[in-house]
């Protein structure tokens, strides 16, 4: 038998606690989850396959939350085709929601661990973007080893896209702003995009968290790199 002692366990960005699913998301996971997730499997992801419009630009978000930001964005730019990580189930049914009722068909969704499904699922010089807004900043130092974006995984990412596409990360924590930038200083192949790096683009909607926050006077830091 193998010895449990030798496992070595990832340590996981985060805490899968699924909150209260409601009917409505439930039935949306049940009835049109075989049409709109993709499983996680070790075959790379054929975007043309996937989305009626072939010559889309290939757009990667990981760790959507409910969905909101990503059916608006993804509702008022047809002319990029998205796949959206997210491991908790109410998020799932959420956006899943919003897609039947906006009829978005350029949006799909993978519910499991972002980390996997970019060592399994995203090939190489295949992306045009990728976002990652709000992850969860375990601000405690303690919990910091918990912190998704990490060199290592901000290496993996810059493999993934394409020469000259962008990596889009939001926080609300200061602390973890500078963290990511140092982070990104041991990543030889992505160059932050200017120097003032806390202005928000255009196609990223403000949240109501986000708007109750900056009323509070919290600021907002979006950080872009480009590969090089």
């Amino acid at each position: 038998m193998e010895n449990s002692k030798n496992k070595i366990r990832p340590i996981r960005s985060y805490i899968l606690r699924q909150g209260r699913l409601t009917k409505h998301q439930s039935e949306a996971i049940q009835n049109f989850g075989d049409e709109l997730i993709i499983p996680l499997t070790d075959e790379l992801i054929s975007w043309t396959s996937m989305f009626p419009l072939k010559n889309n630009e290939a757009i990667l978000e990981i760790g959507f939350g409910m969905g909101d930001s990503t059916a608006d964005i993804a509702l008022n730019t047809p002319e990029k085709n998205f796949i959206g990580i997210e491991v908790h189930s109410p998020g799932v049914g959420n956006l899943i929601n919003k897609i039947k009722k906006y009829n978005i068909f350029n949006l799909k969704i993978i519910q499991h661990d972002a980390v996997d499904v970019v060592d399994n699922m995203i090939a190489n010089n295949s992306l045009d973007g990728i976002h990652i807004f709000f992850p969860d900043p375990w601000h405690k130092k303690r919990h910091n080893k918990r912190r998704l974006i990490k060199a290592s995984f901000l290496n993996k990412l810059a493999l993934k896209l394409k020469a000259g596409a962008y990596l889009h990360i939001a926080t609300d924590w200061e602390d973890y702003a500078s963290w990511i930038l140092d982070e990104s200083f041991k990543c030889d192949i992505l160059n932050l995009k200017g120097e003032d790096f806390h202005r928000k683009p255009d196609y990223r909607p403000c949240t109501k968290y986000e708007k109750r926050g900056i009323n509070l006077g919290h600021k907002v830091w979006d950080i872009i790199f480009l590969r090089a």
